[in-house]
């Protein structure tokens, strides 16, 4: 791809990003501060450096004022998004889901996601817990199916360079 081509998302994506922005634009003034893009990538669990930070900011925000705007945000994840851009496997995916579904029903629940975390070095607190359950739970079910989880980690993994 050498020439620059339109990634269409679907309205369900452009509403997943929208929520995942708004929730770290903590002023609401419809950008993201360097702290508040920070704060979205490590929820992730990503861990970028100063240096990595300035240069994903730098490459996201096009009209240079320093913040990164929705349609900036759009712009830098959206070819990450389709589904053959997937960095995993399916059978990955499944590894990976079966490690967070410990119980092994088909789902991750609150309490599984927030164990897996601990075990991982990475304690939620309840507000980040609610929010990566509500984020990845696309049909309101309060726990994350396998096809969820998989849309939710291939989503994330929109920048692999930052870990």
């Amino acid at each position: 791809m050498s020439k620059k081509q339109a990634v269409k998302l679907d309205d369900e994506q452009i509403a997943e990003l929208r929520e995942i922005f708004r929730t770290f634009d903590r002023n609401n003034d419809g950008s993201l501060t360097q702290l508040e893009l920070t704060s979205l990538l490590r929820s992730l669990g990503l861990k970028p450096s100063q240096e990595l930070l300035e240069t994903f900011i730098h490459k996201a925000d096009t009209n240079n004022n320093g913040l990164v705007e929705f349609s900036e945000f759009v712009a830098l994840v959206a070819p990450e998004l389709l589904p053959a851009k997937s960095p995993y496997t399916e059978e990955q995916l499944r590894q990976l889901f079966r490690m967070f579904d410990r119980d092994g029903n088909g789902f991750i629940t609150a309490a599984e996601l927030a164990h897996s975390m601990a075990k991982l070095g990475h304690a939620l607190t309840a507000e980040e817990l609610t929010g990566m359950i509500q984020e990845a739970d696309t049909d309101g079910d309060g726990m994350i199916s396998f096809q969820e989880f998989a849309q939710a980690i291939t989503s994330a993994a929109f920048d692999n360079s930052c870990t």
